[in-house]
């Protein structure tokens, strides 16, 4: 006998009572919404997708160019200046949205608020940022988190983002490939040295995921691109352990290095 119509009608009866109980509304705007994870029109407006031209190896955008430079729609496979001058350890790196006052609200509500059904948001448009890379990628590879601020999070948001891509587009997630070695301070105030300096040599891989990504293509999944310090860094290592190449995918970045 199978059970999964009725299972399936007890759970949309269930989000119903929930949705009565508590109204769903809209993490940004507050206002109703009919499901919980949906956007209001007046979120959608204020969201900030980064579009052409970009750099074509950090995804900075070039309107927002920390030199203040403007360059052509043709250039977009140009380098920014960050990159001219060294050239990041990754492949490439690209970001669904500028991080601004409302992408912040989302992330927030879902990295520090266990909104974590916003991945159902996430994932798509981290998809469609990454396209140019996503088609050759074997492996997902979330950043990770000392146990200890695991333990007080209770979740690694990076770990669902990678695990909501690989459902969305069948490549394979490991959550746990990467180590925290130590318990680096939050990177939230420290300026772009001090972040570098705080995660350097702070990331480890487990000794058996060394075969699974020796000569893979990876991508390496975070929630937010802010100096790059952390992402740099567990390039580093996945490289040195003979990762063929590592892209990197955020939700945001930050489009200017004030730092």
């Amino acid at each position: 006998m199978n059970h999964m119509p009725v299972y399936t009608q007890t759970l949309d009866l269930a989000r119903k009572g929930l949705n009565i109980i508590l109204p769903p509304r809209c993490p940004v705007t507050g206002e109703s919404v009919d499901n919980q994870g949906m956007l209001s029109g007046r979120a959608w407006r204020s969201l900030n997708f980064i579009a052409a031209p970009f750099c074509n190896r950090c995804g900075m955008p070039f309107s927002f160019d920390r030199q203040g430079e403007t360059q052509s729609r043709e250039e977009s496979a140009e380098l920014c200046m960050g990159c001219l001058e060294k050239a990041p350890p990754y492949d490439s790196a690209r970001a669904a949205l500028i991080y601004d006052e409302t992408s912040r609200v989302l992330i927030l509500g879902f990295k520090h608020g266990d909104k974590i059904h916003m991945v159902q948001n996430f994932a798509p448009w981290l998809q469609s940022a990454g396209r140019e890379f996503l088609s050759r990628a074997e492996v997902f590879i979330p950043v990770p988190l000392h146990y200890s601020r695991l333990i007080a999070r209770r979740y690694n948001q990076a770990v669902i983002l990678a695990k909501g891509l690989e459902k969305i587009t069948g490549i394979n997630a490991i959550p746990d490939a990467l180590i925290r070695t130590r318990a680096t301070p939050s990177q939230g105030r420290l300026s772009f040295n001090e972040r570098r300096k705080n995660v350097r040599k702070a990331f480890s891989l487990r000794e058996n995921y060394k075969t699974k990504i020796k000569g893979k293509t990876l991508v390496l999944i975070d929630d937010v691109y802010t100096t790059g310090a952390t992402v740099k860094e567990c390039t580093k290592v996945l490289k040195s352990e003979g990762a063929k190449a590592v892209h990197v995918l955020t939700i945001a970045r930050v489009a200017r290095e004030d730092f």
